[in-house]
């Protein structure tokens, strides 16, 4: 499909609307739809833009479409709107768009608070409609890569938990140290104005091990593996290395997305795992800081409150949390479209919407375990 600009007029006013790919290899057809769309809109006093339906667009198409706009805000008489429909897009031409034409990029810019928040529950439904189709998509790859194993990347797995699991040990287990040394603290403080520091043990592994170890070591690696994989996805897509495995023959969601999920699945228990036992040392420092209660004494009180309810109760959703991890991040990094901002706004949102996935799922958990009374 060659690229489009389409005018459709109303007397002065008129609708410019992009369709198909602006991209380099594009480049000719794309010069030739922007002259010819620059003398069909000569005249009009109030251009609207819409890009919902570019399918690629990079620096090249970007430069040429940003030369049209900033053309037609030179007349004096006309008045550039480019709509924030697809704002990937947008952004990348108002990086090479005239200063003048500033006030005209976004109308998200001129719009109020309450048009802004009716734009985002608007785009809602469509949201939840792409997330619900992309994890189908990788439900319906597991049974594909069972069935056909060299639909997978399966040699890159060891490289993958390397770089996701072994990799992110130091700074998860520095995290559940410090959080079982805080508990340890806390529990010390105020427990003790009762005279009930022999319960320190049991406050560090109920609180730990079901719920803020597990949630710890998510939240790291959200922050870290999340980020890694959605920008190396993002970098992927945009450079059509995506493309070209599916001209090869391949699903990038059974090659890219089913190894990376499998990954995180695998190392978050291990991760929280040590993190667990970690937090217990920090219990342990804290309490013979402030205490007079001996190793001996702490570890006996730890023994006694590590139950099979309260290991499992933080290990079953792990797998979960990583699983969500791995989905949110591969799910943004192969929706991006455009050049460099692309990855980077894809990268943010990775890591944003994959902590608030992780804190729901353990809040769930919660909440299941709770009606159970475990």
């Amino acid at each position: 499909m060659s690229a489009i600009l389409r005018a459709e007029r109303q007397g002065d006013r008129a609708r410019l609307v992009a369709t198909g790919p602006f991209d380099l290899a594009h480049a000719a057809a794309v010069r030739q739809v922007v002259a010819a769309a620059e003398q069909e809109l000569e005249g009009c006093l109030a251009i609207e833009v819409e890009l919902a339906q570019v399918e690629r667009i990079d620096g090249s198409g970007a430069v040429l479409v940003a030369g049209l706009l900033d053309r037609l805000d030179a007349r004096g008489d006309s008045t550039v709107l480019v709509k924030s429909s697809n704002p990937e897009a947008a952004k990348l031409i108002a990086l090479y768009r005239d200063r003048r034409a500033e006030p005209h990029l976004h109308e998200a810019r001129r719009a109020s608070i309450l048009n802004r928040i009716g734009s985002s529950a608007a785009e809602l439904p469509r949201m939840v409609a792409s997330a619900l189709d992309f994890t189908g998509h990788c439900a319906a790859a597991v049974p594909k890569a069972i069935v056909t194993p060299g639909s997978v990347d399966w040699g890159a797995l060891p490289r993958l938990m390397q770089a996701i699991g072994a990799d992110a040990l130091p700074v998860t287990s520095a995290a559940n140290l410090l959080v079982g040394l805080i508990i340890g603290f806390l529990g010390v403080s105020q427990l003790g104005r009762f005279g009930a520091t022999v319960y320190v043990p049991e406050l560090v592994v109920v609180a730990h091990f079901r719920e803020l170890g597990p949630l710890v070591t998510a939240i790291v690696l959200a922050g870290r593996s999340g980020a890694g994989l959605a920008s190396e996805l993002a970098t992927m897509q945009v450079s059509e290395e995506v493309d070209a495995l599916r001209s090869m023959g391949f699903d990038p969601v059974s090659w890219l997305v089913v190894p990376r999920c499998v990954a995180l699945v695998a190392t978050v228990p291990v991760l929280t795992w040590i993190g667990d036992v970690l937090a217990l040392g920090g219990g342990l420092l804290a309490t013979l800081a402030i205490t007079d209660m001996t190793p001996r004494a702490y570890v006996l009180g730890t023994a006694e409150a590590i139950t099979g309810a309260h290991f499992l109760g933080g290990m079953i959703k792990t797998p979960f949390l990583g699983l969500a991890i791995g989905l949110i991040a591969c799910g943004q990094g192969l929706a991006a479209r455009g050049g460099a901002a692309a990855v980077g706004a894809r990268t943010t949102t990775a890591v944003v919407l994959s902590i608030f996935g992780v804190i729901v799922i353990s809040a769930l958990f919660t909440l299941f375990f709770s009606l159970l009374g475990i």
